[in-house]
């Protein structure tokens, strides 16, 4: 295609927007609530799912060793737990650590209740590794793997905490899945109404265009580009609302509930958007995309 009929191609395009100003200050009102809903959605679920990950990675398998095991041993159990996927870090907990964190959280600041044990630490041979995961879902596996080690005596894990971890990963996921879908329906509607309106008032000038053999291509590209840019101008605007109220919001928030400060953490504005920006984008440019290019499909036919 010339340089020349690409910009013919354009200038109808935007005239076609013109020609149907309110149409397509509608469209473009609908698409960027549309993106805007899309947007508040994803924030909300990132920084979810990040607070799930972190709750995740606080989820501990408790690995009790052999009595009167060697170090040597305990450092080879280590360096075997070390090897499975899915595993973090591996903490060391002595007997004398478990027997101070007991007393702080059962006998809180009456201490002197525990006077009686100074020289018989009642946890003696207690010593274990916390083994924390990135994924909460290699619990089961981790647990597997370290239950077969020589010189381990006992594996405990926290089945409940798992399940209703990885339970709320995958009812996040499904509810994304659902949202999104209905956005992009309604955006495609309205783009469709949209570029419908345009091919009404242009019925008789695409007849005649077909008639004396232009192709598809050239009498669909009009249309297209004016679907591209109500969809381009619909995400650009509430994105960039987005990002400078983002900061405010979560500022809002940490301000009014301020027990949170100490329980969750928010990403901050610049990682939400290394995946929000191009997506938005994406979605806008890719809505009126279709919903311009299956419209004037059906009105191809003359």
């Amino acid at each position: 295609m010339r340089i020349s009929t690409i910009g013919y191609c354009f200038r109808q395009g935007l005239k076609n927007i013109k020609r149907n100003k309110m149409f397509s200050i509608a469209s473009i009102a609908t698409m960027a609530a549309c993106i805007f809903l899309f947007g508040i959605f994803f924030s909300i679920i990132v920084n979810f799912r990040y607070i799930v990950h972190k709750a995740e990675e606080g989820v501990a398998v408790t690995v009790f060793f052999d009595e009167d095991l060697s170090q040597s041993k305990k450092d080879n159990i280590k360096t075997e737990l070390e090897k499975e996927d899915g595993v973090l870090k591996i903490n060391y907990v002595s007997a004398e650590d478990a027997w101070e964190s007991y007393q702080e959280d059962y006998f809180g600041d009456m201490k002197e209740l525990a006077d009686g044990f100074k020289t018989d630490n009642p946890l003696a041979n207690s010593d274990h590794y916390e083994v924390y995961m990135a994924d909460v879902n290699k619990q089961k596996s981790v647990v597997k793997a370290a239950e077969q080690i020589e010189g381990v005596r006992k594996v405990n894990k926290s089945d409940v905490v798992a399940n209703t971890l990885s339970s709320i990963n995958k009812l996040v996921g499904y509810v994304s899945i659902v949202i999104i879908a209905i956005l992009l329906a309604v955006s495609i509607f309205l783009i469709s109404n949209t570029v419908t309106m345009g091919i009404t008032v242009r019925r008789e000038e695409i007849a005649i265009m077909k008639y004396i053999g232009a192709k598809n291509g050239f009498v669909r590209a009009p249309f297209v580009i004016e679907g591209i840019t109500i969809g381009t101008i619909g995400a650009i605007i509430p994105l960039v609302i987005l990002y400078f109220a983002y900061d405010k919001v979560v500022q809002y928030i940490m301000t009014r509930f301020s027990l949170l400060n100490n329980i969750i953490d928010f990403l901050p504005v610049t990682t939400v958007y290394k995946t929000l920006l191009p997506v938005g984008l994406l979605l806008g440019i890719g809505i009126g995309f279709l919903g311009s290019f299956f419209t004037i499909r059906k009105h191809l036919r003359v």
